[in-house]
């Protein structure tokens, strides 16, 4: 032995070491026979393979049947105890050459070891798995069962580790011979490898060629694939004991007679008629004007596929008979083309390819013979039908056998045959004769055919045979290799074994004891007999041969490997061979971009001389590389391996290829992507997080607890109502920090209910505060805005009772949050440039708090009276009356001077406004006089104050006032006289200027502190909340702009821009990020695309699409934003003036943190994220927090960018994305670059059609090779061999021409809603649009290509849109070649360059070219969107059903109004298209009926469910809804009352509906109706609802829900069946709207159960 001989031997695993104890194993007597499984001791043969296994490779050569695979079970066990003392990881591979075997040998492991196992094949998507994935089920698995192709693909890419293997397992391992994977595996790695597995292989006939000639040829073929392997044959010697084992089989032989040609004048008619049809194909491929490589491959595919029909049916007529014939014609017409194409000559070959299976059908049953239908029925002498060909002699001999058996004998039987066709045929003749019915027949066949069986299906049909269901099988070659069919009793080879293998395999497949192997022969056929003689010699020369081998005497030869080239990649050790290589080029085509008129390709082209062949490979145009010329060698076809090859190596070192050599599609380069980092699973509207709420900076201040003077910047906020005679103090707001001038400027409409205010701001410069007036102010401030909004009297921790808020340790002043609001003197008016601060009401206020720190009634422990010291005690009304004043708490005023003063109440803390003096009533009249049904426990004032608060009244006799209470704030930014509220305007109009009974009060002066505070300024302090918050947003606003321009320079974006693009659609705001966020996405959409382009010249145009969806993403755009902290900044809820609160103002709505997180900022961690639907978004704690939906994030980030686009156009907004780490900024060098390489384009062919294009353009292009790029479709390159397409320049001009229209659209519609902009960009901005433009211009006749189907398709759209350019829903009847789109894309993507990236100009071009653009009124939704929004609106429902036939797809669309059932179908090829079809007829019967999406009149009176966000609700006050009533009487469950509008006259009712129960919970009622309605498809019920209202308190509903409350709501459920009956019914009284809508839908449902139409279950 050479010495290198001697160090491979060496380095094989040596398993001496392992234990000599076999493991105990299951018993079988066949391979695989799980499901006898016992467990027992091995047989003797079995115990002496598994012994010399583990001493050497070993290929096991036993029977068929012998239990080859459980010696392997037992060596995977006895390796895996190896491996588990070893404590490293190692893997098992099980190799088996079919599916069927993987599925089979997987199971067999899994139930008898106790290691981990999985199956692996290509139908799982391993070929798509990365090396992340393999590692996982490398971690997961011991042992792996997988197609030797698998583990080949996965070693060659370094995904799998050779190394990592001990023990190699093939089955039916005589396949390692030539190109199979069992070679190639061996000889790439398992030769090269220094770490060698142990290596156990299985045959039953380790020869596969045809035979063996001689005992010497014998040796020779078992020790080539001993060399293979690197093992060494073992076969046993003693055959006894598996003889005990092996099933015995009779083989027998059944003759047949030779085949007489009956049908000789049929097959010249069939012949003629081949000839005929073919010649029309070729007719019909040269009446096209032009020829195209596509269509002329479609058109030799298509004559290449009748000719070999026309051999098969020759074939069924000569060796089946006619009546197969017929069925061979009738399984061919079942897979014949589809004549529904869109190409006209495809159409009309199909149609011709149809007509001559039909003709040929026709053909072939003339020639039957009369009567020859009985020949399926029984009793019928079959002999008869081969005398008239009816059946071959062949096929008579298999019937003759079949009817030997009887029916009585149980047969399972495998019929081998050839041919798929005859498999198909022949049993479907089968199961048509009935004297055969006891026999149930089917067919399997393998998967890599055109019309063979899925692996599913084939799965199935073998299941179906192992279990009985199916007793006779006919198959291919697909089960003659190791497949456990343990039940078949008979095998059948009804065509004869051509190989030593296949004869010993396919006899193997008889498990039964004394089953039958029949072969059948033709009588006098000498070459068959000599065929199956040298078979049956070589299966004994191979046994012996195998047998008599000694062990110890023979030397392997080592394998040549030599001779094979490698590109190995160092990094991760990835491998490509010359044999392998020309499939990574094709799969490297296979994923470059590509549509139906191009499938791009490689071109290889071979030239010989002097005996040396040399390829020139030339890739398509949007590969890396264009052109290699490979090395000279002495074959052809090596010559064509050889230069992919070195076109792989190429790839790789470009990129193209990454490090496992797979095509560089999905991801661009590490070091190329844009944004690093990019956040997982972020981005999404289901993902909720957690944020905190950034503080406003220029709020901040340090001059709370100061006591020396301090400055102010100071500034002025003016009011002034469109009701002349309404009048407002001005206040002036100070603050520690200058505002920018944008945000100290600023009018704000503020909207009440019955009149406008206009608010200003305006800047004042600085004033300066001694430490006693900020001490005032502040008194003043803490005073007012509590004794309005929130509380004076505040519970005490330290003491019973109540608290004055003065007196109070806490400080009520946040540095963080500091500023003042004071008033100014009411002579300035807003003109003005004077103004001067009331310090009059400021000390008013001062002295009230003084007073009320002595006098202030805190709990009804004190006794005596407010006054008691006073001296007037017994002064009688008519003194009061003549002296024509009154007592307050604090002085006396005159009776004239007290409307409209201001007051504070001593015992309640709350300030109040006088309405009037009651001159006739006084504290001892009765108390509350407005209602009659009021609970009466007091018996006037005096009682009521006595009993209530402890206070004795010193003057009952006064009279009293009548106060209006200070009422909360209101969000006073909303227009109630638009949008959606406008439901709510019209409620309240009628009523403004009503007052309220309940906010009015009654109450004795003496109670009352007055307060020298007009009510103007009153009036003005409700209306700060509002203005204050607006000034705050634009503050956080104008704090980030100067975020952003600390790093990028002073771009100067308006802060209400920026306030816009930060502010969400729920605010209710007037404006909201969405039109900036459609305008920012275009923005992005188009810089990325730009950089791109410019950057990666050499990435092709699906690289780059995946480059920008990744740098466009929403999880990349939030990881930015949240990078950025903005999310600090967003306005995510409506802003809520009852949680305003002032500085100096205690809040009395406190919400608590109950996040755990302690300061203002949350971390983005885990436990901050959730999609729980529960989880309310937008509502803040007291600290800031507030959950957020994660998409809001990017849409703010793109909104953003928006913003800056609009107020510094694109240079601000690419400053903007480059301060949120984005590398988007074009280098001037790359355009010169990407000019440069276009100038080398050769237009001087194609100089005329340019100059005739840029006429139609208007534009003279400086590179005339960029426009040559921007008309060349990749197939036209493909011929012309250019080098370039406008794939790359189409992705660019994508964008441009989006930012362009996007942005014409936002600027020409301002005031459209968001939603309506969308729409109009999506109408304008698609590639039908774009192709109609092209038609427009004939542009299209410039497209250079070479497809003769986008050459059809464009004539045919351009026929249609040159017919009529109105925009129709009709449009889709001329398919749109998304190719003309392209183009009008490309030219765009073209002129942009040529033009050094001027959008302007680009713009001029294109704006005539897409005229007319869509407008709001010509905008028409998709016909189906239409239909259902329009549906929603009315609350009505629409019902589909979609069905299948052939390839074609039928949809049925149908709507219920109220006296009818509209229903319509459409078709389609896919289900959008055939629902679109079927909406446009039902909207146009709308339509018919007056029901329109333009007609329709808005009824807001339907229904809202929690399902049907579209439709509203329309709250009606009843006239009385002021009545106030004591506590409700028990009543009865629902009021009712049915009118019937069209009696049901259609008979029957319908069948009852059952619904399961109700929820009981809110909502759950109305949800309960929603679906029966959603079921029936009923209309939508309709609401009205009445409120009424009470001074007092008082008890609403019964039982668990009883609840109290000072209004009650009773709503009117109005409920239609169409078609007969319209129910009206009023249910419960309940604390709120929504509540009465579950009570009336509970009292419908209850109604519509006892009408019988209805069963409900348990609630």
């Amino acid at each position: 032995m050479q010495t290198s001989e001697v160090d491979r031997v060496s380095k094989k695993r040596n398993f001496d070491s392992l234990s000599n104890s076999p493991p105990v194993a299951p018993m079988e007597n066949m391979d695989v026979d799980t499901s006898s499984l016992l467990r027992f001791e091995p047989r003797k043969y079995q115990k002496k393979v598994l012994e010399v296994a583990k001493r050497r490779n070993t290929i096991a050569n036993l029977d068929t049947g012998a239990g080859k695979t459980l010696i392997s079970v037992m060596l995977i066990n006895e390796v895996a105890k190896s491996v588990k003392l070893s404590g490293k990881k190692r893997l098992i591979i099980f190799l088996a050459p079919t599916v069927a075997l993987v599925h089979q040998q997987y199971e067999v492991i899994k139930d008898n070891t106790e290691l981990v196992v999985d199956e692996y094949y290509g139908a799982k998507g391993v070929d798509f798995w990365d090396a992340g994935s393999w590692e996982k089920e490398i971690n997961r698995n011991d042992v792996m069962v997988m197609t030797p192709q698998i583990l080949l693909d996965a070693l060659r890419k370094a995904f799998l580790k050779f190394e990592i293997i001990c023990l190699l397992v093939l089955d039916e391992c005589h396949h390692a011979i030539g190109n199979h994977p069992y070679a190639r595996l061996m000889k790439e790695f398992y030769h090269n490898s220094e770490d060698k597995p142990k290596v156990f292989g299985m045959t039953a006939s380790p020869v596969i060629k045809k035979g063996v000639s001689s005992v010497n040829d014998s040796d020779r073929q078992i020790s080539e694939l001993e060399s293979m392997l690197d093992s060494q044959i073992y076969s046993v010697d003693s055959k006894t004991e598996q003889e005990s084992v092996i099933p015995s089989t009779t083989e027998l032989f059944r003759f047949y007679d030779p085949a007489v040609c009956y049908s000789s004048d049929l097959k010249r008619k069939l012949q003629s008629t081949w000839l005929k049809f073919d010649a029309s194909l070729v007719m019909l491929q040269a009446s096209l004007p032009v020829s195209f490589k596509d269509t002329d491959d479609k058109q030799k595919s298509l004559r290449s596929r009748m000719s070999s029909i026309h051999q098969k049916i020759f074939y069924c007529i000569d060796d089946l008979g006619l009546i197969c014939a017929v069925e061979a014609v009738k399984i061919l017409r079942e897979n014949s083309p589809d004549v529904n194409t869109d190409f006209e000559l495809y159409k009309k070959s199909s149609l011709q390819f149809k007509y001559y299976l039909e003709e040929v059908l026709y053909l072939v049953e003339e020639s039957l013979p009369q009567g020859h239908e009985s020949f399926l029925e029984v009793g019928y002498d079959y002999s008869k039908t081969v005398s008239t060909g009816i059946i071959s002699t062949k096929l008579y001999e298999l019937l003759q056998f079949f009817q030997s058996f009887g029916e009585a004998k149980q047969v399972s039987c495998l019929v081998f045959v050839d041919q798929i066709i005859t498999a198909k045929v022949v049993e479907r003749v089968f199961k048509k004769i009935i004297k055969l019915s006891h026999i149930s027949a089917s067919y399997l066949t393998g998967t890599n055919n055109s019309d063979a069986l899925t692996p599913k299906m084939q799965k199935e049909t073998l299941e179906s045979f192992r279990s009985g269901k199916v007793n006779l099988l006919f198959t291919t070659d697909v089960v003659e290799e190791g497949i456990h069919v343990p039940n078949c009793s008979t095998v059948i080879r009804f065509d004869l074994p051509t190989t030593v293998r296949s004869y010993v395999q396919s006899r193997g497949r008889a498990r039964q004891k004394n089953s039958q192997y029949v072969m059948m022969l033709e009588r006098g056929n000498l070459k068959q007999r000599e065929q199956m003689f040298d078979i049956i010699q070589s299966e004994y020369l191979m046994r012996d041969t195998a047998l008599n081998r000694e062990e110890d005497a023979s030397i392997l030869k080592p394998c040549n490997t030599k001779d094979i080239s490698t590109y190995v990649v160092s990094l991760t050790g990835a491998s490509v061979t010359e044999d392998s290589s020309v499939g990574i080029i094709y799969r490297y085509c296979q994923k470059l971009p590509h549509d139906k008129y191009y499938s791009p390709r490689p071109i290889f082209q071979i030239s010989s001389s002097e005996n040396l062949y040399q390829c020139v490979l030339t890739l398509p145009p949007n590969a890396a590389f264009k052109t290699l010329t490979g090395p000279s060698c002495r074959s052809s076809d090596l010559s064509k391996q050889l230069v992919c090859l070195a076109a792989c190596k190429k790839l790789h070192e470009l990129g193209a290829l990454d490090n496992h050599l797979v095509p560089v599609n999905e991801q661009p380069d590490k070091n190329a992507s844009i944004v690093k980092n990019k956040g997982p699973s972020a981005g999404t509207t289901k993902r909720k997080e957690l944020h905190g709420t950034t503080s406003i900076r220029a709020l901040s201040g340090t001059w709370g607890e100061m006591i020396d003077n301090t400055y102010f910047f100071a500034y002025k906020l003016d009011f002034v109502c469109d009701i002349p005679d309404e009048h407002y103090s001005s206040f002036i707001l100070l603050v520690e920090s200058k505002l920018e001038d944008d945000v100290a400027n600023l009018e704000v409409d503020l909207y009440l209910v019955d009149r406008v205010v206009k608010s200003s701001v305006s800047s004042c410069g600085r004033v300066l505060l001694d430490a006693e007036q900020v001490r005032k102010s502040k008194c003043f401030q803490e005073f007012f805005f509590n004794g309005v909004f929130g509380k004076l009297f505040i519970n005490s921790k330290s003491k019973k009772g109540r608290q004055f808020l003065f007196e109070s340790d806490a400080s009520l002043w946040n540095p963080s949050n500091i500023y003042l609001l004071l008033p100014l003197e009411f002579g300035n008016i807003p003109s003005e440039e004077t103004w001067k601060i009331d310090w009059t009401i400021i000390e008013t206020c001062g002295s009230a708090v003084e007073f009320l720190k002595i006098n202030a009634w805190l709990s009804a422990v004190q006794s005596g009276s407010v006054i008691g010291g006073s001296e007037n005690n017994d002064v009688t009304w008519s003194d009061l009356s003549s002296v024509g004043n009154i007592h307050f708490a604090n002085g006396v005023l005159p009776i004239p001077n007290i409307k409209d003063m201001v007051v504070v109440s001593v015992h309640t803390g709350r300030i109040y406004s006088v309405v009037e003096v009651l001159l006739d009533t006084s504290a001892d009249s009765n108390f509350d006089g407005y209602s009659d049904e009021a609970p009466i426990n007091y018996t006037s004032f005096t009682d009521y104050f006595q009993k209530q608060y402890g206070i004795s009244l010193v003057r009952p006799a006064q009279p009293l006032l009548l106060l209006k209470q200070s009422h909360k704030a209101h969000n006073l930014l909303v227009d109630f006289k638009e949008g959606y509220l406008i439901e709510k305007k019209n409620e309240t109009s009628s009523k403004k200027v009503e007052r309220k009974p309940y906010d009015l009060v009654r109450m004795p002066p003496e109670l009352l502190v007055f307060v020298y505070v007009g009510l103007s300024v009153l009036k003005s302090v409700y209306l700060l909340p509002s203005i204050v918050h607006r000034l705050e947003s634009l503050m956080l606003a104008s704090q980030l702009r100067e975020e952003i321009n600390s790093d990028c320079g002073n771009i100067q974006i308006s802060s209400s821009l920026i306030l816009e693009a930060l502010t969400t659609m729920k605010c209710n705001e007037s404006f909201s990020m969405e039109r900036l966020e459609l305008l920012g996405d275009s923005v992005l959409k188009y810089a990325t695309s730009c950089y791109l382009f410019l950057k990666y010249p050499n990435k092709h145009e699906g690289q780059l699409s995946n480059c920008r969806t990744n740098a466009v993403r929403n999880s990349t755009l939030h990881k930015l934003g949240t990078d950025k902290k903005i999310q600090g900044y967003i306005r995510d809820s409506p802003f809520d003036p009852r949680r305003w609160t002032a500085p100096g103002q205690q809040s009395i709505r406190l919400f608590p943190c109950e996040h755990g997180v302690d300061t203002a900022y949350v971390p983005l961690d885990s436990k901050f994220i959730t999609e729980d639907t529960k989880v309310m978004v937008g509502k803040c704690c007291d600290r800031g927090h507030r959950w957020m939906s994660s998409k809001t994030i990017s849409d703010c980030l793109e909104a953003l960018i928006g913003a800056y686009y609009v107020g510094g156009g694109l240079i601000a907004s690419i400053q903007l994305m480059k301060w949120f780490g984005m590398d988007v900024e074009v280098q001037h060098s790359l355009l010169d670059e990407a000019i440069m390489k276009a100038s080398f384009h050769l237009y001087s062919p194609k100089a005329i059609e340019i100059g005739i294009i840029e006429s139609k353009l208007e534009y003279q292009f400086l590179v005339k090779g960029l426009l040559l790029e921007a008309i060349t479709h990749a197939s036209g390159e493909q011929d012309v061999g250019c080098g370039y397409c406008y794939q790359r320049l189409e992705f660019l001009g994508d964008s441009v021409l989006d930012i362009l229209i996007t942005w014409y659209l936002y600027q020409r519609h301002k005031n459209i809603d968001p939603g309506d902009l969308t729409d109009l960009r999506s109408a304008s901005v698609n590639n039908e649009k774009f192709a109609e433009a092209a038609v427009r211009k004939n542009l299209h006749l410039h497209l250079q290509h070479s497809s003769g189907l986008l050459r059809d398709q464009i004539v045919k759209f351009a026929g249609f849109a040159s017919g009529s350019y109105s925009s129709n829903k009709t449009s889709s009847a001329a398919k749109c070649p998304k190719a003309l789109g392209d183009l009008v894309e490309s030219i765009a993507g073209a002129i942009l360059i040529d033009s050094r990236l001027n959008l302007e100009e680009v713009w001029r071009i294109f704006k005539p070219i897409l005229s007319p653009i869509v407008t709001p009124d010509k905008l028409e939704l998709p016909p189906l969107r239409e239909l259902v929004e329009l549906c929603d609106s009315l609350g009505l429902f629409v019902k589909d059903n979609c069905l299948t036939k052939g390839e074609v797809m039928f949809a049925e669309l149908s709507v219920q109004l109220k006296d009818t059932l509209l229903i319509r179908e459409g078709s389609g090829q896919t289900r959008k298209a055939a629902k679109a079809q079927a909406a446009l007829q039902l909207l146009k019967d709308l339509e018919g009926r007056g029901i329109s999406r333009r007609k329709q009149i808005k009824d807001s009176s339907v229904a809202s469910s929690p399902l049907n966000s579209a439709i509203t609700i329309c709250n009606k006050e009843h006239p009385e809804a002021l009545t106030l009533f004591s506590s409700p009487k028990r009543q009865k469950a629902c009021k009712m009352q049915t009118t019937t509008q069209t009696p049901s006259v259609n008979g029957p009712k319908n069948n009852m509906i059952v619904l399961e129960s109700i929820n009981m919970s809110k909502g759950g009622p109305r949800i309960a109706l929603y679906d029966v309605c959603k079921k029936q498809q009923w209309p939508l019920p309709k609401f009205e609802t009445t409120e009424e209202r009470s001074r007092f308190p008082f008890k609403i509903g019964e039982g668990p829900e009883v609840r109290q409350g000072f209004s009650s709501f009773v709503s009117q459920i109005t409920f239609t069946i169409p078609n007969r009956d319209v129910i009206v019914m009023s249910g419960h009284p309940r604390a709120d709207k929504k509540s009465s809508f579950d009570s009336a839908c509970l009292c419908m449902l209850s109604e519509l159960e006892q009408r019988g139409i209805l069963s409900i279950g348990k609630s």
